[in-house]
């Protein structure tokens, strides 16, 4: 089209097409105009105010109650309810200790233990499914397999060489051949037993459905039959015998019958049965046509059914169960309208909301690992008597664990394991065991599931790994019994020899080892595997575990672990280690769901535990999930350790004692430094010893003065930490020398105190975590935590004598893994400002404005992982804040936290948020404001031109989010306050009425204006603005929500850019897929005086401004849909897919399925039919091609004579000229009694009647209204009538084809689902040319879905153009045509009854 060659979106073409007005240059955004073509801008339609909602449905309520469709009318009272949601774990018990809520004295640890323990707190909208578009419908019925097979004469043609036999019997009827002798069928001559011949006759189904007698000389019925009898022409098979044994006849519809024999009288009533089988099939297949889908329920059909009655007297033999056969047939044959539409087969979830579901502990791959052996080369039976099976010589404890050398790091706590055989454990002293959960005050029920047993060797453990790749090792370190130096203890093993006197020589000495040394360990060799296969995580289960290397003394700590690992696939640097004979049995697998009897790290057991003491437990290990937003999840449980890291002591220079070489470190968690303070026992125990315990020591290095370290000491914090809770470091020299020289003098001294440190776990109020080097002190006088240095050499607190002169000699580092503590600093001065201010109600605004500005400055991991805690204490302070710079900065806060997430890509964790753990603060008036109205005014603040754009931008991008909260806090706030009886206009206070219009009329001129320069905020801000509403419908004032789409629409007007008719259709979809659309929309009558019956309403069959005021959304979709139809083809195929859809919901709405109901819908898109009448011109397009065209392409020979160039020109509309040279055939066709009319007119076919049923009587169809056509562009000139817009200038280009099917589409389903009176007003009150245009766009329908033939279709998509048919019929199924009396009787019955109707209104 040579228009599409103008388009442009230039304005300095703009301003020479058009001299605007300065109201319409106000109301389109600068810069921001778009035309199709040159041509004059079509005027702003005006706006409707919409009715006064609350005081009609109370001024009506007599006239709604007595209605008997009322639930089209009202909102049901159960709409909404907020719910409370068990909160579901995993685990048998809470994660929290019992005692923690009583404990915790700051706000933070308080509201994340709240957090922690609450349950979900929803709002449920009852029908909810109701209000999304149509394939997201319930009970939608799903896709049609297939439709049933038609077979059409235009195919005939193809397939007629096909098997006749098999054509009838593929269809899955009723078939039946055999021999009958048949009498002669001239009624003239009598008939006689020589009359009568014998001839093979076939029963066959036809693909329409119909059935054929046909009959032949002999059994080949491959040829042409001799004849048909065709069966829906039968009114009746009855038995007779005046001429004939087992004679039967068959009465037809014209008086005539034949007479058949057959040659028994079994074979006879198999042949009467099988027929009158049929024409019952027959009857109901007419019946259902004739009543189109009128619903036996409904009495605005009453009419109708009384012409059922009628039919009754002149088809006596098949009254019989008609009304069940009837409604049988609808209930389960009827396929809807809208099924046939290929949109509505289309799967399309663009529109569907993301399933939101609760938050939930998440975990990255799992991997379970199980521990099997562990044996070296060297081994003998160490039982005394030398009883018992061999083992290793002494004992060994592995501990696992997991680094990843991509990112140089360990990525797990360790998992210790003791794989001795029980005879070697009796080598060490015994430790008497504790009670479990020492560290934790837990439930004397869970001390009964937890067996000590069960937990003191543990052999399995589950990993979990967040990122996985194939750089990450399981590395296993073994250590054993202090005994000496690595590479004197290790000798023995290295040697291949003859290992019996060997290994009685390392027993005798590993048995004194254990008797007094038994708690000291040493370092020994260490092994490593890789997991993974890949990145996927898949698991490489075929790896095993690499020779079993020696510890190197100088090489211990986890930094020369990731150096070495680096070389592991290196054999030439591997094969320089020295190793260890020997091999550890260790096999990994993958973690299924429902694996039992496992404890989590905190030592809390699954749902899927087993209380059995035998049962071996396993335990999960856990993972050091990297510090960055995308891999952190929201906390969900309860969990509080840290991990305590010596890493090296530097005590080559020290003075203070005499002996330090064999260095053991103590570490003990203490909470006070008087001096007989016990230490807490809060450390996580060793395989074989208590579960928990007050100390731990890491492995001891011989000789070494500067000793490193790698031990992991892991410690259950206490729920509140005060000033007081340290780590006290205590320093040993183990004697390891046994020599019994000096015994007898003096008592074997094991070790010898050589030093304390500590370190204060808090640092302005937060857990230390970064590396700390301590100076290391002689002695530890009561009140050491108080000693400060002064300088000029003097100090606070005890005197302490200090080692090395104070230098740090102890390099200590610490991990926390909490979620009750937190490590940023902002967010910690946040909440403690707020505790010092009860959420800043008595806080200075300047202050709090400070804490809530460096909140920005917060860590993102750190805002993820405790973001339902930091959004409840955000909008705890906003309902408390008393100034408006508190609330702006609180939302500013609110708006960095969701853009950070949607950064992230985690706005899943916000829709949980949103939905299950935002829950509004009790509201009480004097106290508190509300959020929903204190956010609003916030937003309009944010939103205002003068304030900051960035973050009025990331405000419109994810303005989804303040909607949803702005929508959870009303509906909680109406229920809890019980405001939800009350009327919808005193629900809310008038501030907040004027905060959401505020916010509506702010927010929309941003859509408007920034859809250029940042189209994605627009989109985002225009469709949440949508959604929010839809679904104030539910809770506010409707006529006061009416206004504000009111509001909306005015910034939009014609000539809009294509984006912006994009934003307010896709408003519009949103908004009228409200779940009460229809009720919303009131369908009853508005007369004025008594109240109306339905039947006695005047139905609107134009957009006048009282329908559009009346109902409001339809109306205002109606005419934006006209609107749009005189814009550029992408507008309005937006424009008309909104409202196809909204129609095919209709349809398919389960809630509105009966006739009645679909009638009630119908009545309020009647002013469509005054729609499409100025169209008419621009639908009336009679070439059909079933696929898709060109958009200009549908212009043929038939089109006005109007220039290309310019397809805008004032509407004119023939008047009564048109009246004298109306065929009076016209009205003939609509009472339906008028005889099939037709002629013939080259390569164009189409049908006369205006009823699509009698159509189907025509043997060949032509076009009766090329003379139609030139008197309406010959009248163009002399006429003119203002359209339904009230536009005086409408296009008049010819729409393309898809539209022109919608729109049919559109026009189909009103025409079925309207009632007989409506469609019978409407004719009635037509002019006469609007009548010719309605029968017009019938007959365009017939043409635009006639089916045009399986070869046509072949060569259009071979691309090999049409073919040149003959005149056979291509709309109806073969033999239709020939013998359609039956469908023609019923017809013309229908017709009369209706015609008197009618013609008496």
């Amino acid at each position: 089209m040579q228009a599409d060659k103008c388009r442009t979106s230039s304005r300095s073409v703009k301003k020479e097409l058009v001299i605007e007005s300065p109201l319409q240059r106000k109301d389109a955004a600068p810069g921001e105009v778009e035309a199709e073509s040159p041509g004059p801008v079509l005027a702003k339609p005006k706006l409707i105010e919409p009715l006064d909602y609350e005081n009609v449905i109370v001024q009506k309520k007599t006239q709604i109650l007595n209605d008997g469709l009322r639930e089209m009318l009202l909102f049901p009272y159960d709409d909404f309810q907020t719910a409370t949601l068990r909160r579901q774990g995993r685990y048998m018990c809470s994660t929290v200790p019992a005692d923690a809520q009583e404990e915790a004295q700051s706000l933070f640890v308080t509201e994340c233990i709240k957090t922690y323990n609450s349950d979900w707190h929803l709002v449920n909208y009852k029908y909810e499914d109701y209000s999304g578009e149509f394939r997201q419908l319930p009970n939608k019925v799903a896709k049609l397999d297939k439709l049933p097979v038609h077979v059409y004469e235009v195919d005939e043609e193809v397939d007629k060489d096909e098997d006749a036999a098999s054509l009838g019997s593929q269809k899955g009827g009723i078939t039946k051949h055999g021999w009958l002798y048949k009498g002669n069928m001239n009624s003239a001559i009598s008939v006689t037993m020589r009359s009568f011949k014998r001839r093979f006759f076939h029963l066959i189904q036809l693909g329409d459905g119909s059935y054929n007698l046909n009959f032949y000389k002999d059994e080949k019925i491959s040829k042409e039959p001799k004849g048909s009898i065709f069966l829906d022409s039968c009114m009746g098979v009855v038995q007779n015998n005046k001429v004939r044994r087992f004679a039967f006849e068959l009465k037809m519809q014209d008086k005539s019958s034949y007479l058949l024999a057959a040659d028994s009288e079994v074979e006879m009533e198999e042949w009467i049965t099988t027929l009158n089988k049929i024409l019952q099939l027959n009857f109901e297949a007419a019946m259902q046509e004739k009543r189109n889908g009128d619903s036996h329920e409904d009495d605005e059909q009453s009419k109708l059914e009384g012409s059922g009655s009628g039919l009754d007297s002149y088809l006596p033999e098949l009254a019989k169960s008609t009304r069940e056969a009837e409604i049988k047939l609808k209930s389960e044959s009827r396929v809807k309208l809208f099924y046939l539409d290929p949109d509505a087969q289309k799967l399309d979830f663009t529109s569907a909301e993301p399933e939101v579901k609760p938050f939930e502990e998440k975990f990255g791959k799992r991997i379970l690992v199980k521990c099997n052996d562990l044996s070296f080369n060297l081994q003998c039976c160490v039982a005394e008597n030398e009883e018992g099976p061999t083992t290793n010589v002494e004992p060994f404890f592995v501990t696992l664990s997991l680094f990843d050398i991509k990112y140089n790091r360990k990525i797990s706590a360790d998992f210790h394991v003791d794989l001795n055989h029980f005879s070697v454990r009796q080598m060490l002293a015994t430790t008497s065991p504790a009670l479990v959960n020492g560290g934790r005050k837990s439930s004397p029920a869970l001390q009964d599931i937890l067996h000590e047993a069960a937990m003191q060797y543990p052999k399995q453990g589950i990993f979990s790994v967040t990122c996985p790749h194939p750089d990450i090792f399981l590395v296993a370190r073994i250590e054993k019994v202090l005994q000496g130096s690595i590479t004197h203890g290790a000798e023995p093993y290295m040697k291949s020899s003859d290992s019996s006197k060997v290994a009685q020589k390392v027993l005798k000495n590993a048995k004194q080892a254990c008797q007094r040394l038994g708690q000291y360990r040493m370092p020994f060799a260490w092994a490593a595997r890789t997991l993974f296969k890949d990145a996927s995580g898949n698991l490489d289960k075929n790896a095993r575990f690499s020779a079993l290397y020696r510890q190197d003394s100088n090489k211990l700590s986890n930094d020369d672990m990731l150096k070495l690992l680096a070389d592991f696939r290196k054999p030439e640097k591997m094969a320089k280690l020295p190793v260890i004979l020997g091999n550890l049995d260790i096999t990994i697998d993958n973690v299924s769901s429902d694996f039992p009897n496992y404890v989590n790290s905190s030592y809390i057991p699954m749902k899927q535990f087993e209380t059995c003491s035998k049962t071996p437990i396993t335990f999960e290990v856990e993972e050091f999930v990297p510090c960055i937003p995308k891999h952190t999840q929201p906390y969900t449980i309860y969990n509080n350790h840290l991990y305590v890291y010596p890493k090296y002591l530097k005590y080559d220079s020290q003075k203070s004692f005499a002996k330090a070489r064999n260095i053991a470190i103590c570490i003990e968690f203490k909470d006070s430094d008087e001096e007989d303070s016990q230490p807490l026992k809060c450390i996580y125990g060793r395989p074989g010893g208590p579960v928990f315990t007050r100390s731990a020591f890491a492995a001891v290095l011989h000789h070494h003065q500067n000793p490193e370290f790698y031990d992991e000491i892991k410690i259950e914090l206490p729920t509140q930490l005060h000033e007081k809770h340290h780590l006290l470091f205590t320093f040993f020299h183990v004697s390891c020398d046994n020599s019994s020289k000096g015994s007898t003098k003096k008592k074997d001294v094991v070790e010898t105190q050589v030093g304390y440190s500590w370190l204060p776990l808090l640092k302005d109020g937060r857990v230390v975590t970064s590396e700390q080097h301590v100076p290391v002190a002689a002695n530890l006088p009561s009140g050491y935590l108080g000693y400060q240095e002064l300088g000029m050499g003097r100090h606070y607190g005890p005197e302490i004598k200090w080692v090395d002169g104070s230098k740090p000699l102890l390099k200590v580092s610490t991990h926390l893994v909490s979620t009750v503590y937190t490590q940023d600093q902002h967010l910690h001065n946040f909440f403690q400002y707020c505790q010092k201010t009860e959420s800043g109600a008595q806080a200075l605004g300047s202050e709090l404005v400070k804490y809530l500005k460096s909140l920005h400055a917060m860590e993102g991991h750190v805002m993820i992982a405790f973001l339902p805690t930091i959004l409840n204490q955000l909008f705890r302070v906003l309902t408390r804040a008393t100034q408006e710079e508190v609330a702006v900065n609180v939302t500013r806060v609110i708006i960095h936290v969701v853009a950070q997430c949607h950064e992230e890509g985690l706005e899943s964790h916000l829709r949980s948020y949103v939905k299950y753990a935002y829950k509004a603060e009790p509201y009480v008036a004097s106290e508190y404001k509300t959020v929903h109205e204190e956010l609003t005014k916030a937003m309009t603040t944010i939103l205002k031109p003068s304030a900051d754009f960035l973050t009025s931008n990331k405000l419109l991008k994810y303005s989804w989010f303040f909607f949803d909260v702005l929508i959870k806090s009303m509906a909680q706030h109406l229920i809890e306050n019980s405001k939800v009886k009350l009327l919808r206009n005193q629900r809310f206070p008038a501030s907040y009425h004027h905060a959401v219009e505020t916010v509506v009329n702010m927010l929309t001129p941003h859509i408007t204006q920034k859809f250029r320069d940042n189209p994605e905020a627009s989109k985002h801000a225009n469709h949440s603005l949508a959604v929010f509403i839809k679904r104030c419908f539910t809770f506010m004032d409707r006529g006061f929500v009416f206004k504000q789409i009111n509001n909306y629409i005015s910034c939009f007007a014609p000539g809009d850019p294509k984006t912006l008719f994009e934003y307010k259709f896709e408003f519009l979809r949103v908004v009228c897929n409200h779940e009460h659309y229809i009720p919303l929309n009131l369908p009853m009558p508005f007369g004025k005086g008594r109240i109306q019956r339905y039947q006695d309403l005047q139905l609107d069959y134009s957009l006048t401004d009282e329908f559009c005021r009346n109902h409001f959304l339809v109306g205002l979709l109606l005419r934006e849909v006209g609107t749009a139809l005189q814009e550029f083809r992408e507008v309005r195929l937006i424009a008309i897919s909104v409202l196809k859809n909204l129609l095919i919901k209709h349809s398919f709405d389960d809630r509105y399925a009966s006739r009645s109901h679909q009638a009630r819908i119908a009545t309020l898109y009647l002013p469509l039919f005054g729609l499409l009448i100025e169209n008419v011109q621009r639908i009336n397009v009679r070439d059909v091609s079933p696929f898709p065209v060109n958009p200009g392409s549908t212009l043929k020979e038939e089109s006005l004579p109007l220039p290309a160039a310019n397809p805008l020109v004032t509407p004119q509309k023939p008047g009564i000229a048109l009246d004298n040279s109306l065929h009076k055939d016209l009205f003939g066709a609509i009472s339906g009694i008028a005889s099939p009319y037709t002629t013939s007119t080259p390569n164009i076919n189409s049908v006369r009647n205006a009823d699509s049923r009698g159509s189907l009587i025509s043997t060949d169809s032509g076009n009766s209204l090329p003379e139609r056509n030139s008197e309406k562009s010959n009248s163009l000139d002399k006429h003119q009538q203002g359209g339904a817009l009230g536009n005086s200038v409408v296009r008049c280009d010819k729409l393309d084809q898809s539209e022109i099917k919608s729109l049919l589409m559109c026009f189909l389903y009103i025409l079925k689902s309207m009632s007989d009176d409506a469609l019978f007003t409407y004719w009635n009150k037509a002019s006469t040319s609007e009548l010719m245009d309605f029968f017009t766009i019938s007959e365009v329908c017939l043409h635009q879905f006639q089916y045009m033939g399986k070869r046509y279709i072949a060569r259009n998509q071979e691309g090999l153009g049409p073919i040149v048919h003959d005149r056979k019929s291509q709309t109806l199924p073969v033999s239709r045509n020939r013998t359609g009396m039956m469908h023609a009787r019923l017809q013309q019955l229908g017709s009369l009854d209706n015609s008197l109707t009618f013609n008496h209104m």
